[in-house]
C-alpha cells in the first residue's frame, strides 16, 4: 500500500462514518479524481466498502 492509499484510509477511519470522495479529497488535500481512483482500487482489494451509493468506509 502506498502513502496516498494509507492517507485516504486514515482519513476515513478518523471520520468514523461513510464519506464521499469529495469530502475525503478536502480532508486529505488531494485531487478528487485521484481520490476516486484510489478508492476504486481499495474497493477491489477489499479494504473499503460502500454502505450506500457514493459513500465509502474502511473495512
Amino acid at each position: 500500500m502506498d502513502a496516498k492509499e494509507q492517507t485516504i484510509l486514515d482519513a476515513m477511519k478518523k471520520e468514523g462514518k461513510p464519506m464521499k470522495p469529495g469530502d475525503i479529497a478536502k480532508k486529505t488535500e488531494m485531487d478528487k479524481d485521484d481520490v476516486s481512483k484510489i478508492i476504486d482500487k481499495l474497493k477491489k482489494e477489499g479494504k473499503v466498502s460502500s454502505p450506500k451509493r457514493c459513500f465509502y468506509e474502511p473495512r
